[in-house]
């Protein structure tokens, strides 16, 4: 497997971001044993003084990276935990296979177990997920339930081909496809209610100096299950199985501007055991990158929920 890494220069001075990188490594996962393994980045941010009350684990989708949680990371630590947000393979200042088949959604969901468990052997993780982070970070809960204390879902959700994507996710899918450049800053600002300012964009362009970065961008679109033969709809209706057994506090944080993941909360409210009797919220004024444009009130939200909300 042939991988790029950004270079560091991209990264050094971007707007709100003062935070240092952090690696692991984790095997490419390609059935080749001369593949050397990829380099997956991740943030871990700690308050000063005593030790963390809890550990908050920030997943980000598709096409940001960890950059996107700029806004909530000081306010969680502020409130006493430890942060960690990593960047999912192809994305941010991790690794990125050169050959778009690379990336499967298993081979996802695997190299994140891998740097999240083996590696950093993270448990007692409160989860916050969007977008492919719910994707990817659901399954984790599913399938390691154990690891996870309490789970929030903030526009994303858990497909598996049976229910009909929305018009709005189906014509990104196309645009991914059918664009002979991906402007991923671009992208991310079309996906906000607030304009961002051109620093901002760019800083969502760091991690791609040109379109042979972007193979796992175009290609993530594409991996999510559509149809009921998708490769991952079985895998993805085990975890809603284990899902519906899931009885550890279960909060929902979607947005009221999302096209894409609008309504998609109702499914977890009714079906995930967890989610019973939990305040539910709506973060109005947002779009489907929430946290950009209400990052700060996500991240209290997440914070009190974290102080009402026992381990299971």
């Amino acid at each position: 497997m042939e991988a790029l890494r950004t270079p560091d220069e991209r990264f050094e001075g971007l707007v709100g971001f003062p935070f240092a990188p952090h690696y692991v490594e984790v095997p490419a996962g390609d059935g080749d044993q001369a593949s050397p393994p990829l380099r997956v980045h991740y943030l871990d941010e700690r308050p000063d003084g005593p030790p963390p009350a809890e550990t908050v684990l920030l997943l980000h989708g598709e096409p940001s990276w960890c950059f996107l949680y700029r806004k909530m990371v000081p306010v969680l630590v502020a409130a006493g935990h430890r942060v960690v947000a990593p960047d999912l393979v192809g994305f941010g200042r991790s690794d990125k296979p050169a050959d778009r088949h690379d990336y499967t959604y298993a081979r996802h969901v695997e190299w994140l177990r891998s740097a999240l468990f083996d590696q950093l052997d993270l448990s007692g993780l409160t989860l916050v997920c969007q977008d492919w982070g719910g994707l990817l970070g659901l399954r984790l809960v599913a399938e390691h339930p154990e690891r996870f204390s309490r789970v929030v879902v903030a526009n994303t959700g858990l497909p598996t081909g049976h229910t009909p994507m929305s018009q709005a996710f189906m014509a990104w899918q196309r645009f991914s496809q059918e664009a002979p450049e991906l402007p991923v800053g671009a992208i991310v600002g079309s996906g906000t209610l607030t304009d961002l300012a051109p620093e901002v964009v760019a800083a969502y362009d760091a991690p791609f100096p040109d379109e042979r970065y972007k193979e796992g961008a175009r290609q993530f679109p594409l991996l999510v299950p559509t149809t009921p033969d998708d490769p991952s709809t079985d895998d993805n209706t085990r975890a809603w199985a284990s899902l519906r057994r899931f009885t550890k506090p279960f909060l929902c944080a979607f947005s009221d501007g999302d096209p894409i993941t609008g309504g998609g909360d109702r499914v977890f409210r009714e079906e995930v055991p967890g989610a019973a009797g939990q305040p539910h919220t709506t973060i109005a004024g947002a779009g489907h990158f929430l946290q950009e444009d209400r990052g700060e009130e996500l991240a209290a939200v997440v914070a009190d929920f974290i102080a009402a909300a026992a381990p299971g």
